[in-house]
This record gives structure tokens, C-alpha cells and sequence, in this order.
């Protein structure tokens, strides 16, 4: 099947696909394509219901946002993608069904329950860093920090390496799990303003001091309600992943 004709060049099915491949596109669509396929097939067999009335609002809305005002449009509409009426409205309650399972997935009551059990993992530091190119300087670095702490941003200036050099070294605030678990230890276990370091980067070739600008004890705030709804969701996943046999060609 040809996808699209670019002068005398046509791009057929295939080579849409290798497109996608090549660009670094393919496999991101699929997992969500899996994703959606996935949770649609956990709604059925649970049974989760679907009215006919949620389906039409869900076309409805759908033919507005396309400006498909008429049934002529909408119709030409299907027809210049090949497809189906019946196509059209499997694809809406597809989609309906995927929203549900996610929502109930990711409901508040699992959301609090997720949170009350896994707090720590919440739990928030602001930081600030600086990056040479030695141990040796990271050390001088520190010692110069533990007699003037207030240098810190002169010498960000001076030495740092980083990209953040330009935002006075701040990294910003960061979850667990964010930072290599031998420098993760150490971060949320020293108080604010500590200095810390020199830790190694990967290969050995950098060397970073950290500063501790603020901690924050977990809190249910409404980005925090965001980070766990997309942990329950992937965490659903992985383990309904299990239960389904996928073959990509």
C-alpha cells in the first residue's frame, strides 16, 4: 500500500515503516499502540461498561474538533483514509475503553494508597553542582566551599564544565531515583547547604560537587498525585506485559 507520493517518489508501506525504524519513531509508537491495545483488552474482560451514548458524545466531539459539521464530510472524511464507519467507531470505543482502564488504574484511592505505602520515594532535594574535569580540582573546589560556602557561584563561573554553568550550577529539584544510587545515598541523607563530593562520572572523566539547597519531605501535592499516576500506569503495564504474547514483524 502506497502511504504518500513525494514528486516521482512513492512511499509505500514499507518504507514507511523503515522510516519509522531508522528515525527512532517506530518503537515509541508501538509501545503506545501496545499500551492502548492492552488495557482496551483488560476493559472487555472485566466487563467494564461502555454505553452507546458515551461513544456517540466521543464521535460527536471528535467530528467537531475536525470541523466535520456534515454526514458528506465525515464521510469523505473516512474516505480519504480508507476507513470504515465500523472501523471509525471500533477505534472510539477503543480508545473510550483505554481511558476508563487507566482511570480506574490510577484512581485517587489507588493514587493515596500508593503514596502511603512508597512515601520515601517522594521525598525531594533542590541541588546545585559543579563539574571539573580532576578529582584534584573537586577536591580543591570543596575546601575552598568549606572556608567560603558564599563562593559557590564564583566558582561555578570559574571551573564547572556542566551546561548548568549559565543557571549557576542549579540542577533544580530532583525525585529519588534520579541520581546514581552511590551519590543518592548521600544527597538525602545531608542536610541543607552540606557540600558534597567529589563524586565520578560515568568513565571517570568528570568529577561533581553538590550542594544541598532544599529538602522536602514527601507531600501529596498535585505533582506528586501526577508522578504516581504515571507509576501505577506503568506499573500496570509491566505486569498485564506478562499476561499477553506480542510478535513485532
Amino acid at each position: 500500500m502506497n502511504v504518500i507520493k513525494i514528486n516521482d517518489e512513492v512511499i509505500d508501506s514499507d518504507a514507511f515503516v523503515k522510516l519509522l525504524k531508522l528515525t527512532g519513531r517506530f518503537n515509541s509508537l508501538l509501545e503506545d499502540i501496545v499500551k492502548e491495545k492492552v488495557a482496551s483488552h483488560a476493559a472487555t474482560r472485566q466487563g467494564m461498561p461502555l454505553t452507546e451514548d458515551e461513544v456517540q458524545e466521543r464521535a460527536d466531539d471528535l467530528r467537531r474538533i475536525r470541523g466535520l459539521h456534515r454526514a458528506a464530510d465525515m464521510n469523505r472524511y473516512l474516505d480519504g483514509m480508507g476507513v470504515s464507519l465500523e472501523e471509525f467507531e471500533q477505534f472510539i470505543i477503543e480508545m473510550l475503553k483505554y481511558e476508563k482502564m487507566m482511570a480506574e488504574v490510577s484512581n485517587d484511592k489507588a493514587i493515596e494508597e500508593y503514596f502511603r505505602l512508597n512515601s520515601p520515594k517522594f521525598d525531594a532535594i533542590s541541588i546545585s553542582h559543579i563539574m571539573v574535569d580532576s578529582e584534584g580540582k573537586a577536591k580543591e573546589i570543596i575546601s575552598i566551599l568549606e572556608e567560603e560556602p558564599e563562593a559557590f557561584e564564583e566558582l561555578v563561573e570559574e571551573y564547572s564544565l556542566a551546561d548548568t554553568r549559565t543557571e549557576a550550577g542549579r540542577i533544580g529539584r530532583v525525585l529519588r531515583g534520579a541520581l546514581p544510587p552511590e551519590v543518592e545515598g548521600k544527597i538525602f541523607n545531608a542536610a541543607e547547604g552540606a557540600i558534597l563530593g567529589p563524586f565520578a562520572t560515568v568513565g571517570d572523566a568528570f568529577f561533581e560537587v553538590f550542594r544541598i539547597d532544599q529538602k522536602e519531605s514527601a507531600q501529596l501535592t498535585e505533582n506528586t498525585k501526577e508522578e504516581v499516576k504515571r507509576r501505577l500506569r506503568e506499573e500496570w503495564f509491566a505486569t498485564k506485559a506478562r499476561e499477553h504474547r506480542v510478535e513485532v514483524f
